[in-house]
């Protein structure tokens, strides 16, 4: 019983110590699943304007909305992945991830509970994914923003994270 208490302990330390080992590697990987997937949807947004608005229209509780969602996402997307690849912005842009893939998580779980027609308005690939299967997949998204945001707040109070210096045009 002790030898499998001490073992355990041990297994535990050494994903422990991965993971402080590794803290940059993994907000690194994060930021980039989310550059990935916010600069893949906006394109596909962008490239499909009309049909997006049009799909927005029939949206219950946005539908109101629907000119300014249809810049607005797309927009908001590609803002967000500029911040996520730019290291002083990152931790801002890790908080835009969680917001954005939030809201989609909550909004989507109200269509799935009220609404019997889900028009869809992801790009590409996402569309072809069923409405659960779309919402495990946000909700997965939002746990890797929760973790990004804590292990970058842990690098700061560390002092791991080494700002690069302002550049000045002169």
């Amino acid at each position: 019983m002790k030898n499998a208490t001490l073992s355990s302990a041990m297994k535990r330390n050494a994903f422990v110590n991965f993971v402080v080992a590794k803290r940059t590697t993994i907000v690194e990987l994060i930021s980039a699943l989310f550059i990935l997937l916010f600069v893949y949807t906006a394109i596909n947004k962008f490239l499909a304007l009309k049909d997006l608005k049009y799909v927005l229209k029939n949206f219950p509780l946005i539908g109101s909305f629907a000119q300014v969602i249809t810049w607005g996402l797309p927009i908001s997307e590609s803002i967000i992945a500029l911040l996520l690849f730019i290291p002083r912005t990152k931790l801002s842009g890790l908080y835009g991830s969680l917001a954005m893939m939030t809201a989609f998580t909550i909004y989507l779980g109200y269509m799935l509970v009220y609404t019997p027609k889900l028009p869809c308005t992801c790009g590409g690939m996402l569309q072809k994914l069923s409405w659960p299967q779309h919402l495990i997949f946000n909700i997965f998204f939002v746990f890797l923003a929760i973790v990004a945001i804590r292990l970058y707040k842990k690098q700061q109070v560390t002092g791991e994270i080494t700002e690069p210096p302002l550049v000045v045009f002169t």
